[in-house]
């Protein structure tokens, strides 16, 4: 097949985050099956207008939202040379088809809904809304990939077919560890000698910092010595809020920003912190909790899509019954208390994120384009 993705970063991209990357393992997949990958995408400074990496085409043109507009453009001259598309969604799709009849597939990693009021102001948030609206019916006979049930259930309840609907989970990127040290980070790796938490995500409002912070805060009166972590990146204006947040909860002493680090760094942190925290107002997946897992590290998380299905609630980690940072705090001292019960959610992580494999979850993938070729 000739398979074109569209996706408004590429996995080299200074801003792109885990859906690049699962997007990234799936392509690579399809190459080495013999298929056919492009990927239009945006360009960024010091990206070349076009390259392959480990054989998918990139070809990159304009800005990250630009891109939308050029997609048609680049289907008006290429659609014939194209036999299936993957129409990857980041708040909204490219709208393909209203410009070329070949089949589409919907890449969807989260359904936007509320995140829009997280993200934008009034009027861009309640566009970001009706266009959302309107894009699932445009799609409604279409084939939606997801990588999580519960987003699969959003989608049914937006009317999407469930028959029409495929949830694919993401396992965790093998070649982002193999590398590391030995004993560096691993099931057996020495934890830090002070309760010591973890939040590794963009450091924007929607991923829940604030409400990590807050759970902390509420750490810290039993837990003085008590440590949060903050990998990820933000606005600098936005980090400046949290410090004064920080500061006005009295813990700006017990918290540390490291911004972005290097896969060797996240996976080393993630195996010597105790528990990672995760508050997002919802996730297509949530990979870091699967990542931390991978190297002995169990999650409390909010009850939302995408984290709901990557913790394996009472079994991995703690998928909270009232989303609140005094629940989150609570979870935390009493699972860190039980040593027995620690030990069983380190073990049954391991054993969770190990389960799931790439040669796996591509061959769903690449049937899933197979069966859209053919409809």
């Amino acid at each position: 097949m000739r398979i074109l993705i569209l996706n408004w970063r590429d996995v080299r991209h200074p801003k792109s985050g885990g859906a690049e990357l699962v997007t990234m393992e799936h392509a690579k997949a399809w190459v080495i099956a013999g298929h056919q990958v492009t990927w239009l995408t945006a360009t960024y400074p010091g990206a070349k207008a076009e390259n392959i990496v480990e054989g998918v085409h990139f070809v990159r043109r304009w800005g990250s939202l630009s891109i939308y507009l050029y997609a048609p453009i680049y289907l008006l001259f290429n659609a014939r040379l194209v036999d299936v598309i993957v129409d990857e969604v980041h708040g909204f799709p490219f709208f393909s088809p209203l410009f070329t009849h070949k089949p589409v597939v919907v890449f969807i990693h989260e359904i936007a809904g509320e995140i829009w009021d997280f993200m934008f102001p009034f009027p861009r948030n309640v566009i970001g809304k009706l266009l959302e609206r309107w894009y699932f019916r445009l799609y409604k006979n279409r084939f939606f990939w997801a990588d999580a049930p519960s987003t699969v259930n959003e989608l049914v309840a937006r009317e999407i077919p469930r028959e029409h609907c495929v949830a694919i989970p993401c396992p965790v990127v093998k070649s982002q560890i193999q590398n590391l040290p030995a004993g560096k980070a691993g099931p057996k790796s020495k934890k830090e000698k002070n309760p010591t938490f973890l939040f590794v995500s963009r450091v924007v409002r929607m991923k829940g910092i604030e409400e990590i912070i807050k759970a902390f805060s509420f750490i810290v009166r039993t837990q003085p010595n008590a440590k949060l972590w903050i990998v990820g990146s933000g606005e600098s204006a936005y980090i400046q809020e949290l410090k004064i947040m920080m500061q006005e909860y009295g813990i700006e002493n017990n918290v540390k920003f490291f911004g972005n680090v290097s896969d060797e760094e996240k996976f080393q942190m993630m195996a010597r912190a105790h528990l990672l925290f995760h508050a997002s107002v919802k996730e297509g997946w949530g990979l870091v909790v699967l990542e931390a897992a991978s190297v002995g590290t169990p999650s409390v998380v909010y009850n939302v899509p995408g984290l709901r299905d990557v913790v394996k609630n009472g079994i991995t980690g703690i998928v909270l019954a009232n989303n609140s940072p005094i629940e989150m705090a609570r979870a935390g001292i009493t699972l860190l208390n039980d040593a027995k019960l620690y030990r069983q959610y380190q073990q049954n992580g391991i054993r969770w994120a190990s389960g799931l494999t790439w040669p796996d979850v591509t061959k769903k993938s690449l049937a899933l384009l197979e069966r859209v070729r053919v409809v």
